[in-house]
């Protein structure tokens, strides 16, 4: 899974906190006490994440937390969508090309890269193996 470090601001003019991500600086939002705020941080999170799948760019991978600092954990399936996304950006390997390859229709590998989408892991699984990647997933 991916975690991204946070850096949360007091805000001293109206009280709560501003919640910002180094890596993805699309991704800003406050909250009233530090657990709105970082509840609201995973959405605000998600939803850049969305812009830059639909933009079809890469997505920053997190950078390694500072000693202290709080960050925010991307569900085990939204991580490997964003590697899957990254390996068929890195390898320039189109929707098209990729169904293809996995015998299934375009349509089928979009839903693999919607973020909003419920993706079953075994498929993007497949669809890394397609490109000659394997998903590792570890317990730590």
């Amino acid at each position: 899974m991916f975690n991204y470090p946070v850096t949360l601001t007091p805000d001293e003019t109206d009280g709560g906190f501003t919640v910002s991500f180094v890596d993805i600086p699309e991704a800003i939002t406050q909250g009233d006490t530090e657990a709105e705020a970082l509840t609201a941080a995973r959405d605000a999170l998600e939803s850049a994440l969305d812009f830059y799948f639909e933009d079809k760019r890469m997505v920053p991978t997190p950078s390694p937390a500072k000693k202290g600092q709080l960050v925010v954990d991307l569900p085990a399936s939204l991580s490997a969508k964003v590697l899957l996304l990254n390996e068929m950006i890195s390898q320039s390997v189109r929707p098209a090309e990729l169904a293809r390859r996995l015998n299934t229709t375009p349509q089928e590998v979009n839903r693999l890269t919607n973020v909003r989408h419920t993706t079953r892991i075994d498929g993007i699984a497949a669809a890394l193996q397609a490109m000659g990647k394997r998903l590792d997933m570890r317990v730590v």
